[in-house]
């Protein structure tokens, strides 16, 4: 499990179809929205989030990593009944930060995925809590061993996701 430096002329980049592009995230938010309601041990994974992750590192670019970020974060928002622009900020910051680090390292393989997603949501729900309890003074509680464990299993659940999403994948 080796992370691997690429050079940038080595970089594939990916595009998505429009209706990938549109259809992916808003499945992802509408099941993270329904299916803990049904499954309760569901909200322990965050879909929206293994999404921007995921076309982020594929598109390698900071702008739209930002704007793919900040759209999942808002609609992921707009279906909650916390104060808008939560998720959007926090979705945003790792959006930049997955693109960013999809221009420096082989995101292609299992361990790296695995490491990558692990860190983007312990950095996801750091900021979250930060803007939530800080700002907006929302009663929140932090548990590092519930984050942890939440990170874990997105992980497990995002390198088998994105194995699924590659697919998806048209070379720039």
């Amino acid at each position: 499990m080796a992370l691997t430096y690429t050079p940038r002329e080595q970089i594939e980049v990916y595009r998505f179809s429009l209706p990938v592009t549109i259809i992916v995230p808003v499945l992802a938010v509408f099941l993270q929205a329904f299916l803990p309601l049904r499954f309760p041990f569901f909200s322990i994974f965050d879909l929206p989030l293994l999404v921007v992750i995921f076309f982020a590192m594929a598109r390698r670019s900071q702008v739209a990593g930002l704007v793919t970020g900040a759209a999942i974060g808002l609609l992921q928002d707009s279906l909650t009944h916390q104060p808008i622009g939560l998720y959007g900020i926090a979705k945003t910051v790792v959006g930049y930060g997955a693109s960013s680090l999809g221009v420096k390292l082989d995101v292609e393989s299992v361990g790296t995925r695995f490491l990558v997603i692990t860190a983007f949501d312990v950095i996801h729900e750091v900021i979250y809590f930060s803007i939530a309890h800080g700002m907006v003074r929302l009663n929140l509680h932090w548990n590092w061993a519930h984050e942890l464990e939440s990170a874990l299993a997105n992980a497990i659940l995002g390198v088998f996701l994105f194995a699924l999403m590659d697919r998806l994948k048209d070379r720039a």
